[in-house]
């Protein structure tokens, strides 16, 4: 078994268990990449694939493979990348989820490439999910991230503490400041984000604690339209405050408290455990770690 073997049975999997798929994606004869795949079965004795029909399918065997599959293949890129580009400045690639993405990361980055000039950083900016199949890939290097990731896998740092703000329409029946009841909130109709974003994770988890269960009118993944169609007097969205503190101080909407609920999470940095992380990556989620204490709070400038 060879770290070739290893990489067609990847390739076989992120192309929807079809060998002629993987094949092409390899420049290889698809008969080379089923040999392969039997060489693997042959090697451990077990079966990976379900032959059904002319389809195959992951056995429970297959998906145990796959995970360390990842985790050997992306540990053998790191060093390929590593030793290869020895003699370069460094290459950074960071996910954030979009909140983090859109107020903070510029900022960290800017400041980050101000003190090592040279350096490349590759950023990815998307939903929790999204990051997290992105650490497990191997295709980031860290995330920072407003929800705690689901794989065991995955370690994290929390860095920063974060609260989620309820917003109204100014015109609404709500005046800024105004205690809600349990009840009056959750009879209100919600322009929530998107599911898989650490924002509508938040929300969810705290409700469900209250024993609340809520529908969304509007879901979107966009803060922007979420606080427009607040504005317009659609319903209340629950977002993160620092995100919504232009329209606030501009009067736009007002901002609301709701009795025995308290939205406040922590931002967390993210990486795979058996992730090498280079004094590069350290000192940029040092940098991460202290930015509040070291410069200016970032504020988010979006139009509303």
């Amino acid at each position: 078994m060879t770290i070739r073997h290893i990489k067609i049975f990847l390739s076989v999997c992120d192309h929807g268990c079809n060998t002629t798929h993987a094949a092409e994606a390899l420049h290889m004869a698809q008969p080379a990449v089923s040999l392969a795949i039997r060489e693997l079965e042959q090697y451990y004795g077990v079966r990976l694939f379900d032959r059904i029909g002319r389809r195959l399918v992951l056995t429970e065997t297959g998906r145990r493979f796959l995970a360390y599959g990842r985790r050997i293949a992306g540990l053998v890129d790191d060093m390929e990348r590593e030793l290869r580009n020895w003699d370069q400045l460094g290459l950074l690639r960071a996910g954030a989820s979009i909140t983090i993405g859109a107020q903070f990361l510029p900022s960290y980055v800017r400041t980050f490439s101000q003190l090592n000039p040279g350096v490349e950083i590759r950023v990815e900016v998307a939903s929790s999910d999204r990051l997290e199949e992105g650490l497990m890939d191997n295709s980031l290097d860290f995330a920072l991230m407003e929800g705690a990731p689901r794989g065991d896998c995955i370690r994290t740092l929390a860095y920063m503490e974060d609260r989620l703000a309820v917003i109204c329409p100014r015109d609404g029946p709500f005046r800024q400041g105004q205690i809600l009841t349990l009840e009056e909130f959750r009879t209100q109709r919600f322009l929530l984000r998107e599911r898989g974003s650490g924002t509508r994770e938040e929300f969810e988890r705290t409700v469900a604690a209250a024993g609340l269960t809520v529908e969304p009118v509007w879901e979107a993944m966009s803060t922007t339209a979420l606080v427009n169609g607040v504005i317009c007097g659609l319903g209340i969205a629950v977002l993160p405050y620092r995100m919504v503190l232009g329209p606030l101080e501009r009067g736009l909407v007002v901002s609301v408290g709701v009795k025995g609920l308290e939205f406040r999470r922590q931002f967390r940095i993210a990486w795979h455990k058996d992730k090498y992380l280079t004094p590069l990556a350290g000192s940029f989620i040092d940098l991460c770690r202290r930015y509040e204490l070291d410069y200016p709070t970032p504020r988010y400038n979006g139009l509303y």
